[in-house]
């Protein structure tokens, strides 16, 4: 269900926007979006985990925040962010 630390490595050094960044918000957004696909998985599987749906729905509230908070700040990182991670087809 959570994502192995070398997957958020991998997330990490994809989304990075200068040498020593982890914590971006473009990186934030990536891992919560592996976060919350792993977790759909899971729910796919076990419909009546109601902790675990809690859970998934403030990653998507969380996520949701930190794609406003980008939009407003600089639309051109935005669109670029959700072209690459697949989101709002």
């Amino acid at each position: 269900m959570a994502i192995t630390q070398e997957r958020k490595n991998e997330i990490i050094n994809q989304f990075k926007t200068h040498a020593n960044d982890t914590g971006s918000t473009e990186v934030q957004i990536a891992v919560l979006t592996e976060k919350i696909t792993k977790l759909n998985e899971h729910l796919r599987m076990h419909k009546q985990d109601h902790h675990s749906r809690r859970g998934l729905l403030k990653m998507v509230g969380k996520r949701r925040n930190l794609l406003t908070y980008l939009r407003n700040k600089d639309v051109t990182r935005y669109r670029e962010l959700i072209k690459q991670l697949g989101l709002r087809r």
